[in-house]
């Protein structure tokens, strides 16, 4: 039945969507994207979608702006040509850090993003680890909202969890944090960060817990500078910290911030491929784990109107395995 579905590829996320349909089984449906000189965005399908599930792959991270009118286009394009519903699957929203009115005149961007891609034609989204979960009430269409604690949970497990301590950046991501450590029957520990303008650039004052002597795992949604995990890392080591390894569910670092964790405490940083982010490629601090599988999984059974539930918890052997694999991460 999930054989009429088609997966088609956005500018950001044809990588992602390669390793969809690697696990699935079914090629990638053909289509291009075409940037022209003045900026421009024209985006065609090459092939006839009329009364299909369709399933487009992008998501909305190292190229924001670029990336979320791409979807704009994609979602009125396979409209036109008489999809029967569009699903986008969005395995990053970089807009949701935009989830609250926080400074007088200001937008919450994210809420205009929602409603954006909802009026131009997508019909369920499936996106994984946003900023704050409450964004899924921004959107009126029904959302799969994955987590990549349990791909990481594994990742970080078959490395070895002995005397180790999770720490959170700050108070705001303490409860995930906290759902992590319980998950391991580990310690948590957190940061106090403050933050006083847009420069991406936060301070850690504080940490809260015991980190003397342990060996400790940092994690976060996402970073773009860096400032945070290299500023807690050096609270950690002034506390007398062991090794520190971090783990994150997005990486869209800069390549400025590449070289500030290179010289950072941190031995090594994971994360997942929702975005594909060149800065990190060749770098050997740097290791991804694939959870297109988890995406790929979730949407067959969404087709297939079967449970997603295991998908939040206890994954699949065959779907860790194929995560782990697909990335080429070596544990």
């Amino acid at each position: 039945m999930f054989n009429s579905a088609k997966i088609f590829a956005g500018s950001g996320g044809q990588v992602f969507a390669e390793r969809m349909c690697s696990y699935m089984g079914k090629k990638l449906s053909s289509s291009e994207v075409i940037t022209f000189s003045e900026g421009n965005t024209f985006v065609r399908i090459n092939e006839s979608v009329r009364d299909c599930d369709v399933f487009l792959v992008q998501p909305i991270g190292m190229h924001s702006n670029d990336e979320f009118v791409e979807i704009l286009f994609w979602m009125d394009a396979f409209k036109r040509a008489n999809a029967h519903t569009v699903t986008l699957v969005m395995p990053y929203f970089g807009y949701g850090k935009g989830d609250k009115k926080d400074e007088p005149r200001v937008s919450i961007r994210a809420r205009v993003c929602a409603e954006c891609m909802e009026l131009a034609g997508a019909d369920r989204f499936v996106t994984m680890d946003l900023h704050a979960q409450q964004i899924q009430g921004f959107f009126k269409r029904p959302m799969d909202h994955l987590y990549a604690q349990p791909m990481l949970k594994e990742v970080i497990s078959r490395v070895g969890t002995e005397n180790m301590v999770v720490v959170s950046p700050d108070a705001g991501y303490a409860k995930q944090a906290r759902k992590f450590a319980a998950s391991l029957n580990l310690p948590i520990a957190i940061g106090d960060k403050t933050r006083t303008d847009h420069s991406e650039n936060a301070e850690v004052l504080e940490i809260i817990g015991d980190v003397k002597g342990k060996n400790c795992l940092i994690v976060d949604d996402f970073t773009i500078s860096g400032g945070t995990l290299v500023n807690l890392a050096e609270g950690l080591k002034a506390r007398g910290a062991l090794d520190i390894t971090a783990m994150l569910s997005h990486n869209i670092i800069s390549a400025r911030g590449v070289q500030k964790l290179n010289a950072s405490p941190i031995k090594t940083i994971y994360s997942t491929d929702t975005v594909f982010n060149p800065n990190i490629v060749g770098q050997e601090k740097f290791k991804t784990v694939s959870v297109a599988p988890m995406f790929a999984e979730t949407i067959m059974r969404y087709y297939r109107h079967d449970s997603i539930n295991q998908m939040f918890s206890q994954l699949p052997d065959h779907v860790i395995e194929a995560g782990i694999s697909l990335a080429g991460l070596e544990l």
